[in-house]
């Protein structure tokens, strides 16, 4: 990271950027593109939390976590629901920034855990969200490995 990074909300100003950001073409199985995403915010309204990534004025990347702490799935109450880093800058710690800045505003909003999901399969996700404490749980939902952090 060559500043500090931060998060910011879609805006018009910003949207076309976002939307063209790309992940490396082999995690492209384990993630959504952000246009999908930003229908998903859109259709769940305010479950939805979409942030843009940025240092200085890079947009490096896209964080989506959804908050509902009435649903009737527990994984579906505080969790991260999507991380999109941009493929040329990866590996220097923006994931790791966006996941602990989704985990504050899950504190902030009185949750105690956070969960994530994912496809399974070699070359995905895991190693990354283990390292920054998330546990499988065991529990498998909609195909997907649910992992919890505690807060």
């Amino acid at each position: 990271m060559s500043s500090s990074p931060y998060l910011a909300k879609v805006t018009p100003d910003n949207v076309d950027a976002v939307c063209r950001l790309r992940v490396r073409p082999d995690q492209e199985r384990f993630v959504d593109p952000v246009v999908t995403s930003l229908a998903e915010a859109y259709a769940y309204g305010e479950t939805a939390w979409p942030r843009v990534i940025c240092d200085g004025e890079r947009l490096v990347g896209f964080v989506m976590a959804g908050f509902d702490p009435a649903h009737p799935v527990e994984p579906y109450r505080s969790y991260l629901w999507r991380l999109n880093i941009a493929a040329d800058l990866q590996g220097q710690g923006y994931g790791s920034f966006a996941v602990a800045e989704v985990c504050a505003e899950a504190r902030r909003r009185g949750e105690r855990r956070l969960w994530v999901s994912w496809q399974p399969g070699d070359g995905g996700p895991e190693p990354f969200y283990a390292r920054l404490g998330f546990r499988v749980t065991g529990e498998v939902v909609e195909g997907e490995i649910v992992a919890e952090r505690e807060l």
